[in-house]
């Protein structure tokens, strides 16, 4: 007599089929589960892994992109020491750090000198020394040159000189100097004298200093009425600041 074959689940009691499916159901669902949660773990993690952006915009000694005024203001005092050309009661008072080997300040000291012209007696341009050294090796001594011219002529000598300098920037040294002196009319004996022993040498690196402290990077940096003004901003730029401060 031959017997039927029967599977496993068939010879089981019913509801030890039905455990026996629940188990087996829930195995399949945690095991899909594990790979999902896998799955996105390995995604979160190749994300977390990428290099973070870096940011390499360092500031520059020379800058050569001009800037708007920044937000904010820093009081900027007009000192007894400083060289001012222009009304000493300007409403409008542009305090600018320089080096007069800066190409960059070359080009923006005729839009200062611009603004002088068109403004008159509304502005005033107060200069004040800022050289780059690493940059500009003969920045320093110029400066220092600029301040024996002062010493015997005032600001109006002063500003002749450093005027010079610009106009003549790829030949600064001694005999451009001593050629500048003469001309605005300093005694040469005291003038030589007076550049050898590096009489101004705190005067310069006084104004160096406080132009960092006051946030000045790079060269040419002005204030105007208080904010700073990086680079050699053009005319029409300029002119959209001050109008805007004789506005208020």
């Amino acid at each position: 007599m031959s017997q039927e074959k029967t599977s496993f689940f068939s010879s089981l009691n019913p509801q030890t089929s039905f455990f026996l499916g629940l188990a087996a159901s829930l195995l399949i669902v945690c095991t899909i589960g594990f790979f999902v949660l896998l799955a996105f773990a390995i995604k979160d993690d190749s994300q977390n892994n990428k290099p973070a952006a870096v940011n390499n915009n360092q500031p520059t000694a020379v800058v050569n992109s001009p800037s708007p005024a920044v937000a904010g203001k820093v009081n900027v005092q007009v000192l007894d020491t400083d060289h001012l050309r222009g009304n000493k009661n300007a409403p409008v008072k542009i305090v600018e750090y320089s080096d007069v080997q800066c190409p960059f300040c070359s080009r923006f000291h005729p839009v200062l000198q611009q603004v002088l012209a068109e403004y008159g007696s509304d502005v005033a341009w107060i200069y004040r020394h800022f050289p780059l050294d690493q940059l500009h090796p003969n920045a320093r001594p110029g400066a220092e040159a600029s301040e024996c011219v002062y010493e015997q002529t005032g600001d109006e000598g002063f500003f002749a000189f450093i005027d010079g300098l610009f106009a003549d920037q790829t030949n600064l040294g001694m005999p451009l100097y001593q050629k500048l002196a003469s001309e605005i009319g300093v005694d040469l004996e005291q003038f030589n004298d007076c550049v050898a022993t590096r009489k101004y040498q705190q005067k310069v690196e006084n104004d160096l200093q406080q132009g960092g402290v006051l946030g000045v990077t790079g060269t040419p940096g002005s204030f105007i009425n208080g904010s700073l003004v990086k680079g050699a901003v053009p005319y029409a730029s300029l002119k959209q600041i001050i109008d805007s401060e004789l506005s208020q």
